[in-house]
């Protein structure tokens, strides 16, 4: 949070000079007092708030990796001849503890290309692929790892 002042008083000067530098320093880290003493924050919020967001940026990226290389595979299912497109439901159930964590990773397999999630119920999921090559290991995913991991936190 004192990074977040101090980046916003750099933002809001529009210059970068010494003196606006440690009056910055100075005044974010006044804010950052007064927040910690009187609206109950404390250093180790920021910490878990880093965390977070690394956990985060991580999955986004995970995510834009994983549409990419659907995005090929489907792409060479639907161009080769040589295959012949089985699509299937699968059914399977995760241990994701919280609703949104759940939601975010049906709405991940959606994003993924080839798949779509059709239901969710509890911690059941319903998902359609275009081939049963895309459903292999998929309560099992990077996906899952991931939303778990940021559950732990």
């Amino acid at each position: 949070m004192f990074l977040l002042f101090f980046l916003v008083w750099i933002i809001f000067n529009g210059a970068v000079t010494l003196e606006i530098v440690l009056f910055g320093l100075v005044i974010s880290a006044v804010m950052y007092a007064f927040i910690c003493k009187f609206m109950n924050y404390s250093i180790h919020k920021d910490i878990v708030y880093g965390k977070r967001g690394f956990c985060i940026l991580q999955y986004v990226c995970v995510l834009v990796w994983e549409i990419v290389k659907a995005n090929f595979a489907v792409i060479k299912l639907i161009t080769s001849s040589r295959y012949d497109l089985e699509p299937a439901l699968v059914r399977f159930q995760t241990n994701l503890k919280t609703k949104q964590a759940r939601v975010i990773l049906a709405n991940s397999i959606t994003l993924t290309p080839g798949t779509i999630t059709v239901s969710l119920e509890g911690d059941e999921y319903v998902v359609h692929c275009l081939d049963k090559e895309l459903a292999e290991g998929m309560n099992h995913s990077i996906f899952v790892k991931l939303l778990e991991k940021m559950e732990r936190m």
